[in-house]
């Protein structure tokens, strides 16, 4: 994971809240498909499970997790994602 700076341009924003495995990540992979090389993906889920399954998504494909936070409420946890080069 790399640091996350306060000038990161957010491309796409993906809320997946209230939504449970698998739909978050088949989501981020319809967006991942959709952008550009280099693009930076906000995903903002509920799921526990994207707390594994987003960074081993990211592993697998070669794209690069930004960053990674839980947030205070319900608890929601907030990703940066950021699409790998062609």
């Amino acid at each position: 994971m790399t640091t996350l700076s306060p000038d990161t341009a957010i491309d796409h924003h993906l809320d997946t809240q209230g939504l449970i495995c698998p739909e978050p990540v088949m989501m981020l992979h319809k967006t991942i498909r959709k952008a550009d090389a280099g693009d930076i993906i906000e995903i903002l889920a509920t799921d526990p499970a994207t707390t594994r399954d987003i960074p081993n998504f990211c592993r697998h494909l070669g794209h690069t997790l930004v960053h990674q936070e839980t947030l205070d409420t319900t608890p929601t946890y907030r990703y940066l994602v950021k699409k790998k080069s062609a």
